[in-house]
């Protein structure tokens, strides 16, 4: 038997250009996958979201926005609503929040990966995306602390570098990875129970 950890969750932050880099990780993963996926997208909370609907139509995974208690399941894909923090809790569910705004965004990739860090420890994974500003630098040291996984998209191909020049700057980056390199490496951490 492997003792390698298995992991329960990915953790996906983004921000500017983030819809079509999440198009990109999502598409290639197969319907069986093993871990429920949680994504915080900055984005317009005066506006109601198509994302999930838009992304539904891109992969086999099932893709819902997130919903107060709801209970987190493998091969299903969360999408923090406009203007709610995206929280998860130790018992597999989600909790959603209006408290304070985290660098002028809700929601907060920190929030995200703090909750996340918290509740599954080394069966984390947290994945940053192309974005602006530094949200996701936090939670991603707290992800590490607690013994999770951190893959952190290769500047050179995100149009928006800054969010990523940030996570890899605590030094607790495990991968830093082109994007379509992302959904294979999450297919073989995930569906293979194995490390690189």
């Amino acid at each position: 038997m492997s003792n390698l950890p298995s992991f329960d969750i990915v953790a996906v932050a983004a921000s500017a250009r983030g819809l079509t880099a999440l198009i990109e990780v999502l598409t290639d993963l197969p319907a069986d996958f093993k871990a429920a996926i949680v994504v915080v997208q900055h984005l317009d909370p005066r506006h109601p979201s198509l994302m999930a609907e838009i992304l539904s139509r891109r992969t086999v995974l099932k893709v819902t926005e997130a919903k107060e208690k709801e209970r987190l399941t493998p091969g299903t894909v969360y999408i923090a609503p406009p203007n709610n923090h995206l929280l998860v809790n130790s018992n597999g569910t989600v909790s959603l929040s209006q408290s304070e705004m985290v660098h002028f965004l809700r929601p907060s990739a920190d929030l995200l990966f703090e909750s996340v860090a918290a509740s599954y420890g080394k069966r984390a994974i947290a994945v940053v995306l192309t974005g602006t500003g530094t949200d996701g630098a936090m939670g991603v040291e707290a992800i590490k602390k607690k013994g999770g996984t951190v893959i952190v998209e290769d500047a050179r191909t995100a149009e928006f570098p800054a969010m990523l020049a940030a996570a890899i700057k605590t030094g607790n980056v495990d991968f830093i990875l082109p994007l379509p390199e992302i959904s294979l490496a999450l297919r073989t951490l995930i569906m293979s129970g194995t490390n690189f």
